[in-house]
């Protein structure tokens, strides 16, 4: 049996790890020269910045992948004692520990007393979330029959609470609003607004301060390239600088694909490729496609996010390794992020600032320099929808770099006169590395109320064809698709 990988993001890498040590013939193809996906790296001048997830959660899903494929690998972790800090509207300053059971006596002294029992109580029923939902919806496949599988559960759909959101569930509990503020954060994680984004989205910081969080020596590229050392040590081929053109199907199964360098045949193909591009570019269209990409039509697409890598000369000893500024109107960001009925998407003035700086000699020069790579939400790149914002108009993105330095520097952290050099990464930029459309993170938002649990599914409507990675079940973040990889994984045993 053999099987083409579209893509050799973490999800992409997985699945050909897996399917390799099943002994299926297996050839991944990644358009980049680069591996890793969204996972991706920048080397300049001795700095190394990820320009993708700032920390790890879940480290046990790489643990089982390696442990599933052969044996342990040389990827090692390590875990932060300070999970994130969080600079408030009014100048509080909060260290979230990484251990879960220091987080009440945290957040009492930082915050005032009694925080951090309401926070405690919201951490109960996220694990009570957590409980209903995690086997079947982030480790098996799901679609209607699940859906209503689950319905019949009256107690879990209760905890799950499906027609609330995310905000709307931690104002049962959270009075205090910078606790409710540190919340609505987490639905960025998938791309999301707090506002819309599914209570079921209280999972996420449950999953963070359950397991911690974590750090790969040397970087979090280092994850892509030791499943890919798995893969290839299995046999898997890695074809970079390879563009597949389209799937091809005949007599109404998948029999391979159409490259930039001619056609691949395979038994399997599994899209590692944002949903939206497989179903409107690369596969034919049937009743059948056509209904996915209408189902695609009725969501909302992911936020996407602007970047900057600042190699900053001088360190402070005090620089933890991620940092949240958080602005004085959240809401205002997330109508500049999505637009509103009133005013299109456009570049929001004063965002929350995502900074990540680890303090890892590997990704540095010399002692005397840091390496951080900051990011805030942002719309999606494109012209001739209110919901796009054109970041290859002449100025743009350099203007709002300069922005969002002043903004940093309007909220205690100045590095405006640290700056050896910086780089920029826009949504149009992301868009164009990674081929997903504006530059959409997660592919699909988590917006609504089951949204989400209706992520395009592994299996697709065309028999043999198959898609893993962040805009397909169960969805973006780096435990999740290596989970989706595991997902499809099974499927195929299943199918063949």
């Amino acid at each position: 049996m053999t099987a083409v990988v579209i893509g050799a993001g973490v999800g992409g890498l997985a699945t050909a790890a897996r399917l390799a040590h099943r002994g299926v013939q297996t050839v991944v193809l990644e358009q980049s020269h680069d591996l890793g996906g969204k996972l991706g790296i920048v080397r300049r001048d001795g700095f190394s910045f990820d320009t993708g997830p700032s920390l790890v959660t879940m480290p046990h899903v790489f643990d089982e992948l390696f442990a599933q494929t052969g044996g342990p690998s040389d990827l090692t972790f390590d875990r932060l004692p300070v999970a994130c800090r969080y600079r408030f509207p009014d100048g509080t300053e909060l260290d979230m520990p990484g251990r879960a059971e220091e987080i009440p006596a945290a957040l009492d002294a930082a915050l005032g007393a009694g925080t951090g029992a309401q926070w405690s109580r919201f951490s109960e029923r996220a694990e009570q979330i957590w409980d209903a939902t995690h086997e079947a919806f982030l480790e098996s496949p799901i679609g209607p029959r699940e859906l209503v599988s689950l319905s019949r559960r009256v107690g879990d759909l209760r905890t799950i609470s499906p027609w609330s959101s995310l905000r709307g569930l931690g104002r049962q509990y959270l009075t205090d609003p910078r606790l409710a503020m540190m919340l609505d954060r987490y639905a960025t994680y998938t791309g999301s607004d707090p506002r819309r984004a599914p209570a079921a989205l209280a999972t996420v910081p449950h999953v963070e301060q359950r397991w911690g969080s974590w750090h790969v020596p040397g970087g979090l590229h280092r994850i892509a390239e030791a499943i890919a050392d798995r893969a290839t040590s299995l046999g898997a081929e890695i074809r970079t600088g390879v563009t597949v053109t389209g799937v091809r199907v005949e007599n109404g199964r998948t029999t391979g694909v159409d490259t930039t360098h001619g056609p691949v045949a395979s038994d399997i193909v599994v899209a590692n490729a944002d949903a939206e591009q497989v179903y409107r570019s690369l596969v034919p269209a049937t009743r059948r496609t056509v209904l996915a990409r209408r189902r695609l039509d009725a969501t909302t697409a992911s936020l996407s996010g602007f970047v900057i890598l600042l190699a900053l000369r001088g360190r402070d000893a005090d620089t933890p390794h991620h940092r949240v500024l958080f602005p004085d109107d959240y809401d205002a960001e997330f109508d500049a992020v999505f637009g509103t009925r009133t005013r299109p998407a456009h570049p929001a003035d004063a965002p929350t600032v995502y900074v990540s700086a680890p303090d890892d000699p590997a990704l540095r020069p010399d002692d005397d320099t840091e390496a951080w790579f900051v990011l805030v939400n942002a719309a999606r790149h494109g012209t001739g929808s209110s919901a796009l914002v054109d970041w290859d108009a002449p100025g743009l993105a350099e203007g709002y770099a300069d922005r969002i330095l002043d903004v940093m520097a309007s909220r205690g952290v100045d590095v405006r006169d640290r700056v050896l050099w910086r780089e920029i990464i826009s949504p149009a930029d992301l868009m164009r590395r990674t081929m997903t459309p504006g530059g959409s993170i997660y592919g699909t938002s988590s917006n609504g109320a089951t949204a989400a649990f209706l992520r395009p599914a592994n299996r697709s409507p065309i028999p043999g064809l198959f898609l893993v990675g962040g805009s397909s079940h169960p969805g973006g973040g780096l435990p999740l698709v290596t989970l989706s990889a595991q997902i499809v994984d099974e499927l195929i045993a299943d199918a063949f």
